[in-house]
């Protein structure tokens, strides 16, 4: 009898796996050809020669909600000698637990001039996020490159999420890396679509692949901090990433920007006013 059992039990494990194998190799394929929602119909993409960028399909989408907006697509030139900084940006979906989050990068020239960038599902019409469907091939990964008045003013004022935009320690050099690692990882995805995963391939794990190009095992992937990302600046703090010398606690409010982005008149320059008392 017992040996039934463990043969029972061997051959429905093996019609498991060939059944995962068989789903591996002939079920979804990524595409770039989908009915895509307005936000995320164009992929971005730059061309560099020497220290001169240009990046195409920038977004800058104006928003009365965070379901309604006009969306325009920009290309802009950037002068890598004028690049100094970036940010690290954490949104925590939920107040009472801080694990669900998203993550993004926005990178600072010479003149207050700044480009956010931000890997994320990319959304057919009709779609909205599950964490569990992120498992089953059912969303492709984008990497969106926007105006901060679009990414970040987004979270801040109109889905009204807190958000932690903190200072990264990095010499120029290094920022330099990580944004034309981030940017060739854009211009990849034009033309290799990727599915997203909620474990291997999401907004947090993007990032930690670009900091783990220039410090190969600085952030190990399979962190709880880096699955769970609202844990994500925690974890970058421990390891010496954000640029301030304050305990993590007393960093986490200061570098909290949602109350003053919400105070932000239409005129007023956005980027400069979330980081003035920073």
């Amino acid at each position: 009898m017992r040996h039934r059992i463990v043969r029972f039990i061997l051959l429905a494990a093996s019609a498991v796996m060939a059944g995962v194998l068989a789903w591996l190799l002939f079920g979804p394929r990524p595409s770039n050809d989908r009915d895509w929602t307005p936000d995320q119909a164009r992929l971005p993409w730059a061309q560099i020669a020497g220290d001169r960028v240009e990046v195409y399909n920038v977004r800058h989408a104006r928003y009365r909600s965070a379901a309604d907006f006009d969306v325009s697509w920009e290309e802009r030139s950037y002068d890598l000698g004028r690049l100094e900084r970036v940010w690290f940006l954490v949104e925590p979906f939920e107040t009472e637990w801080r694990g669900p989050a998203h993550t993004l990068l926005s990178f600072e020239f010479a003149g207050e001039e700044f480009l956010a960038i931000s890997a994320e599902i990319r959304k057919e019409k009709g779609e909205s996020f599950s964490p569990w469907k992120g498992l089953l091939r059912q969303y492709e990964i984008t990497y969106v490159v926007g105006d901060e008045r679009d990414l970040i003013r987004l979270r801040t004022n109109h889905r009204r999420d807190p958000v932690h935009l903190y200072p990264i320690r990095a010499s120029r050099e290094q920022v330099r890396h990580l944004f034309l690692g981030m940017l060739a990882r854009a211009n990849h995805l034009r033309d290799h679509p990727e599915f997203y995963n909620t474990l291997t391939n999401t907004c947090t794990t993007s990032i930690v692949r670009h900091v783990n190009e220039l410090a190969p095992g600085k952030v190990h992937p399979w962190s709880y901090r880096v699955l769970l990302p609202g844990y994500a600046d925690e974890l970058a703090y421990e390891l010496g990433l954000l640029d301030t010398d304050l305990p993590f606690a007393e960093a986490r409010d200061h570098f909290r920007i949602d109350d003053d982005a919400q105070k932000v008149g239409e005129g007023e320059e956005f980027s400069q006013a979330i980081r003035r008392g920073l």
